[in-house]
């Protein structure tokens, strides 16, 4: 059996990603086509063009160096902070909040205290990054002093040096959802031309997150299927043994295996793991095509 590893699915993933043309929205609600040319792409941006070429190949080699979801993420939120810095000409560090099933966790951030601001708005339930996540839109807390929308949250943020906050929803499907939670040190940072980049740089994010959680799960999927196979060479050798000793069927074999493992209380694998082992020395293993 052929099972793809997380590299090899990222690798065709990406590249289905890279060549393929999409037509969205922009933040002014311009239309912008998402082209693939060659190795990079380009947002054609109403009647200016605004190059992604480097942003586009960036995220799409976060992709393919990336051994997990978790790693993506810490690397975009790096990524992000750069981004939105170089554009508002203010250090801005960067958490990101990640929801499945209904629940939020912090995954990752630009910076230890950018993980930390994200984790305590989780814990108060309350912030930009959350209502950004309910409404689906930006949310900017322009002054911690000035600003009473969520006074507990504002509290924590002028404690720790942080004067103005941009939540940004990244939209992924029905079932989950995620957001860039941009922090700066000083109020007013996040005028309106930064949130637009903001927007701009989220939908190709979610773009790229969209395809590392695909393949994160299909990694998962081959993962559960690769100890399943295994699990059942160790039954299906037990039950050779049961036959040779007892000579029977492989249906009285595998029931007499059932019968052992509900007395015992024991999981059908380990009951057969155990017959093995009284009869061979070596440890058994599944063997796959390369």
């Amino acid at each position: 059996m052929r099972l793809h590893s997380w590299e090899g699915v990222l690798q065709i993933s990406a590249l289905v990603l890279l060549f393929s043309s999409h037509r969205v929205t922009g933040a002014s609600g311009d239309d912008v086509l998402w082209r693939a040319n060659g190795r990079a792409s380009c947002l054609y941006w109403g009647m200016g063009t605004i190059k992604s070429d480097d942003q586009f190949v960036q995220l799409h080699d976060l992709i393919i160096g990336s051994s997990n979801v978790a790693d993506f993420l810490a690397e975009l939120s790096t990524v992000a902070a750069s981004t939105l810095s170089g554009d508002a000409g203010a250090p801005i560090e960067c958490g990101v909040t990640l929801r499945r099933r209904k629940r939020n966790v912090t995954i990752a951030g630009s910076s230890e205290r950018a993980v930390v601001l994200d984790k305590l708005e989780q814990a108060l339930g309350e912030g930009p990054c959350l209502a950004a996540l309910e409404v689906m839109r930006p949310m900017v807390l322009s002054n911690v002093e000035t600003d009473n929308r969520w006074p507990n949250y504002q509290k924590v943020l002028a404690e720790n040096g942080c004067g103005s906050v941009l939540g940004v929803p990244l939209a992924l499907d029905e079932h989950q959802s995620a957001a860039l939670n941009f922090f700066a040190a000083e109020p007013d940072v996040f005028a309106p031309d930064t949130v637009h980049r903001a927007e701009a740089f989220a939908d190709l994010a979610s773009r790229a997150l969209r395809l590392a959680l695909r393949i994160a799960d299909t990694q998962s999927l081959a993962d559960d299927l690769k100890a399943a196979m295994a699990s059942r060479t160790t039954i299906d050798l037990a039950c050779g043994v049961i036959m040779a000793q007892n000579r029977c069927s492989q249906d009285e074999a595998m029931a007499l295996l059932t019968k052992a493992s509900s007395h015992r209380n024991q999981k059908l694998r380990d009951v057969a793991a155990g017959i093995l082992g009284r009869v061979s020395d070596g440890a058994v293993s599944t063997h796959f095509d390369p």
